[in-house]
């Protein structure tokens, strides 16, 4: 900046401005400014020939009277006139006027981007950082549209100097905030990645924080600058404090570029090269030696800089979360700040350690300071420190410690703030349930939470706790007793009188054989809190007396003399009162079956959604919530579609009572997993039922029955949701193309930071399938919705099917999640109309063993005829009308449409409605097909083949009906080496008695059997397809995966 010359100082300003400090009251001040502003109005007006110093002087001084708190309402077009002054301090206050002054609606902006652009072109570096600062002090976006090509120009060019191109970087960042549709890098992108080599290292500094904001935005662009900035790094951390001189704060080279190249490297995922990903763990291990090294100066600015690259280090640790030596030094290294004496250090400590504690490899190094946590929680003078310290509690708490963390919470619970009370509740109910090594610790704890902290426990509590004790047979006769005890203390909260007017009056019977808690007993005592107590739990108090009458007869006369006396019938409060008049009445007239019928025990409760985590999100954010949630996310992950939605854990909560769920999963908002098959499928014999009117079983833990295959026979609906995420999807397909829409909501109200996702081929399935994707935004705000287009093409034939993976912070922990997209071969069929004549002359033509498949199953749902229509249709075929003649029979036809060929396919659904059984085709592989079938591709194709055209054609009059017998068709009785002998009993006679039969019956009418001969058969539903290229017939190996239902 050039210097100012002694000519340049504004006397007259300085009298204005000594004017108004002198000024004794406030009526002299506004006189002062507004004979002041009369007379720089008059000057403006009637002087024509004002020179430049003046202007620069009347328009310092309505500056300064705008800064005053006066509006300012003229001087507009003088400050614009100065732009256009060769004087630097002219043309430095007419920018400083506008960028104060001017509205970003202004009519000047035309003038004042001339003046600007005129400063751009000049190559003058300190005009043209005037002009830069203005562009990023105003940002509106006609300035955006004017200059978002013209500074990446000049932050690239290599004539322009250290001073602009900072200046241009941090001006291009201010843009892209405001306007970021209007600031596209392109073919800039490589070059300002490249600024991070430069010599000037205020230039980097710019540049890093304009590429950090780039890449949040578009990280696959700006991926090449993990490399870069991890050598730039490297060289900060191993440079001495005498290398960087000029950047270096209180013996710590360059602290501000160096958190900042840390925050830009947690934009992305661990490197995969090799060299830089060890040249980065070298420079974070010199980062975490040196916080050990004694201090060079005993100044506060020293250890600050310090610490600032400290935490970012120990962040991006635990952004990566794959090297378990770093994040256990970083938990050690935080161990030690928890006992520093100065207060910022121990709240960042404890909060880093937070989320460390998801991590599978950091979480038993955190479990060691819990003695210290604790004693931070109990000691520390800071609410804020003592909130962290419950929160650390919380995430570092499983089963080898949750009595001890519980019962320290509830200790900490009686003189805790009254700021924190609830969501200190909340986490103890949370904790109660999810660790619970037996439910009668679970009661006990949560009775106590109602007893230490009853005001503060909600109704998402305490009905928790009922609904447990109502699904758990092992817990009511404790329960009941414990709740009895409760009771009995001279002061006893209202929601204790909740509860154990609820447990009593269900399951009181269990403990009235105690003379000390007799029927009477009981009563006396739940009605000696009536009158103490609110409206609501009154009306709960009368259902328990009504609950007595059908429980205690004995104790009928004196609950009916209760509910008769007038201030109960006469009750001022409707709802008490007809509570009373009908229980009354119900009593009187009901007999003791119909009084037992109504009354009876309440059910079950079922599974559903916990409100008690969305409550702890509400009340305290992600961080409170999240930590739980992903430690078991972490060593439960990789699931297919099962990452984050997963069912309750083995415990002995969860194994002891079959028959009822795990109650644990509704608090925590994790939905039971779907039952899965005795015999996991194999790869070729995935069998997706599409005729069933519930959700399929899950063949393996790795499939979400509700997240992928129902898609199979639908292209639109929810694919994935949990507590976090939703994931809908919207598909379409034509010919061998289709485009898939997957739209992701954030269901909380924070932000989603890093957000990327991944779609990935698995083996062979990438020669098969191409799958293009298109990034999408990698923040997520609270409650909003993003969306990514996909374009899929079918090259050929494919089983598998493709992975998405998600990432993305949430609270400052990484989720992790793949899901199974739900792309099959039947989305690529195209419905073909034909005749009947048509359907069955290439029906016969069909005939090769390898050109069909047949499934025989037994039908779980009722056969409708309008669902089973609507499955067919949605498997993408044409069902075709009067072709087969047996009128309960369906027929469908098809094309299946691949990049190099085409695949018809005929398809023929046999019901047998009397033996309610049901027949679909068989998945098989390519180069497998005979031996996943038979086991030895010679002899055993040859005899499964025969054996299925006789099946096929239908004539099975020569073979006795216990040949035929449904178990003899199920997929387990398909092993390899074995098909021969259970059919027929020897492998070299059965073949040949099979082959008999085959010529006997193969050409009979595919109808002409008696119907007593099928009536406990099973029906048939085939596929024999055909591979068609341009206008003639192959006849050809060609394997085709058909999921059904």
């Amino acid at each position: 900046m050039p210097a100012v010359s002694k000519g340049d100082g504004m006397r007259g300003l300085a009298v204005f401005i000594s004017d108004i400090r002198n000024c004794k009251s406030k009526e002299a001040e506004i006189k002062r400014i507004n004979k002041e502003l009369a007379n720089i109005r008059s000057k403006f007006k009637g002087d024509k020939a004002l020179d430049g110093y003046s202007k620069k002087k009347y328009v310092c001084k309505l500056l300064f009277i705008f800064l005053l708190g006066h509006d300012i309402d003229f001087g507009h077009m003088e400050a614009v006139n100065l732009l256009s002054s060769n004087k630097y301090t002219e043309k430095q206050i007419g920018y400083l006027f506008i960028s104060v002054l001017v509205n970003s609606n202004s009519e000047l902006i035309r003038l004042i981007n001339n003046a600007i652009k005129n400063d751009l072109s000049s190559r003058n570096p300190t005009f043209m950082c005037l002009a830069l600062h203005c562009i990023a002090n105003v940002g509106s976006r006609e300035m955006a549209e004017a200059f978002a090509s013209e500074i990446p120009r000049i932050l690239v060019a290599g004539d322009t100097m250290d001073s602009v191109k900072q200046s241009a970087a941090l001006c291009l960042l201010r843009l892209y905030k405001t306007s970021p549709d209007l600031v596209l890098m392109g073919e800039w992108t490589s070059r300002v990645v490249h600024l991070l080599n430069d010599q000037h290292m205020g230039v980097v500094t710019a540049a890093i924080s304009l590429i950090t904001c780039l890449s949040q935005k578009n990280p696959d662009e700006f991926k090449t600058c993990v490399s870069l900035a991890v050598s730039r790094l490297s060289r900060i951390v191993s440079s001495a404090s005498t290398d960087l001189q000029d950047y270096t704060y209180y013996f710590v080279p360059a602290p501000w570029l160096s958190c900042k190249l840390l925050r830009l490297l947690q934009c992305y995922p661990p490197p995969e090269d090799g060299a830089v990903k060890g040249r980065l763990v070298e420079c974070l291990e010199t980062i975490l030696n040196k916080a050990q090294e004694p201090p060079k100066s005993k100044k506060v600015q020293h250890s600050n800089a310090k610490n600032a690259i400290l935490f970012e280090a120990i962040s991006l640790i635990i952004h990566y979360d794959s090297e378990p030596n770093l994040l256990v030094r970083a938990c050690n290294q935080l161990g030690q700040f928890l006992q520093h004496r100065e207060t910022n250090l121990r709240y960042l400590a404890l909060e880093s350690m937070c989320t460390l504690a998801s991590s599978e490899f950091s979480h038993e190094a955190v479990k060691t300071h819990i003695e210290t946590v604790i004693n931070a929680l109990k000691t520390e003078r800071d609410v804020s420190v003592r909130q962290r310290a419950a929160d650390l509690l919380y995430a570092m708490c499983d089963r080898s410690n949750a009595k001890q963390i519980v019962a320290e919470m509830l200790s900490y619970l009686e003189t805790a703030d009254y700021s924190i009370r609830e969501e200190m509740v909340l986490k103890v109910a949370i904790l109660a349930e999810k660790y619970a090594v037996d439910y009668s610790w679970y009661v006990d704890t949560i009775l106590n939470l109602i007893r230490i902290a009853g005001d503060y426990v909600s109704e998402e509590v305490w009905y928790r706790v009922i609904q447990i004790v109502i699904n758990r047979d092992d817990v009511q006769g404790y329960a009941a007793k414990t709740v009895f005890e409760a009771l009995q203390a001279p002061a006893c909260h209202e929601n204790m009188v909740k509860v154990g007017g609820y447990i009593l009056g269900e399951f009181g019977n269990l403990i009235a054989g105690d003379p000390r808690s007799s029927p009477l007993v009981q009563f006396n005592l739940l009605h000696s809190k009536f009158h103490l107590c609110s409206v609501p739990t009154r009306a709960l108090l009368l259902s328990a007396y009504i609950k007595f009458i059908n429980l205690f007869p004995e104790t009928k006369a004196t609950i009916q003399e209760v509910l008769r006396c007038d201030s109960q019938i006469r009750n001022s409060d409707v709802e008490l009162q007809q509570r009373a008049v009908e229980y009354l009445k119900l009593s009187s007239i009901a007999s003791t079956d119909v009084l037992a019928t109504v009354l009876e025990e309440m059910p079950p409760f079922p599974e559903r959604e916990s409100s008690i985590l969305a409550k702890l999100k509400k009340k305290k954010g992600p961080g409170a919530v999240s930590v739980t949630e992903l430690e078991d996310g972490k060593r439960e992950g990789g699931e297919l579609n099962g990452g984050a939605d997963r069912g309750p854990d083995t415990s002995v909560m969860a194994a002891s009572n079959a028959s009822t769920p795990s109650p644990s999963a509704d608090l925590l908002g994790i939905r039971s997993a779907a039952p899965v098959s005795a015999a996991p499928a194999s790869a070729g014999s995935l069998l997706v039922d599409v005729f069933s009117e519930a959700g399929p079983a899950a063949p393996s833990a790795a499939v979400n029955d509700d997240g992928f295959l129902r898609f199979v026979c639908k292209n639109n609906g929810v694919l994935f949701e949990n507590q976090l995420l939703q994931i809908g999807i919207k598909s379409e397909y034509r010919q061998n193309l289709g485009r898939m829409y997957l739209f992701y909501g954030n269901k909380t109200s924070v932000q989603f930071a890093s957000f990327t996702t991944t779609v990935s081929c698995p083996g062979e399935l990438q020669s098969q399938l191409n799958v293009q994707s298109k990034p999408v935004e990698p923040l997520v705000e609270g409650g909003a919705q993003i969306q990514q287009v996909l374009n899929i093409e079918c090259l050929t034939d494919f089983s598998d099917a493709p992975l998405l993976n998600i990432k993305f912070r949430y609270g400052g922990a990484l989720q992790n999640l793949t899901l199974k997209l739900p792309v099959t071969i039947n989305k690529f069929f195209q419905p073909t109309e034909m005749s009947s004549q048509d359907f069955f002359q290439r029906w016969k033509q069909l005939s090769q063993p390898q050109q069909e498949a047949q499934k025989i199953f037994k039908a779980n749902h009722g056969m409708d005829t309008e669902v089973l229509k609507a499955k067919l249709l949605g498997l993408g075929m044409a069902l075709l009308d009067n072709v087969d003649p047996n009128p309960e029979n369906y027929v469908c036809a098809g094309v299946i449409q691949t990049k190099g060929q085409q695949v018809g396919c005929l398809l023929r659904l046999e019901p047998n409605a009397q033996a309610q059984v049901r027949n679909a085709p068989h998945r098989y592989e390519r180069h497998r097909y005979e031996t996943h079938l038979t086991g030895t591709k010679d002899t055993g194709t040859k005899c499964t083949s025969q054996v299925r055209k006789a099946q096929v054609r239908n004539a099975p009059h020569r073979y006795e009906r216990h040949r035929y017998e449904m178990h003899r068709y199920e997929r387990h009785r398909y092993e390899t080496h074995r098909y021969e002998t259970h059919l027929t009993g020897t492998k070299d006679t059965g073949t040949k008695r099979t082959e008999q039969v085959r010529k006997t019956q193969v050409r009979n009418t595919p109808h002409r059997y008696e119907k007593h001969r099928y009536n406990d058969l099973p029906f048939n539903m085939e596929f024999i397809y055909e591979i068609t290229t341009c206008t003639h017939l192959i006849q050809s190996k060609f394997p085709i995966i058909i999921f059904y239902r």
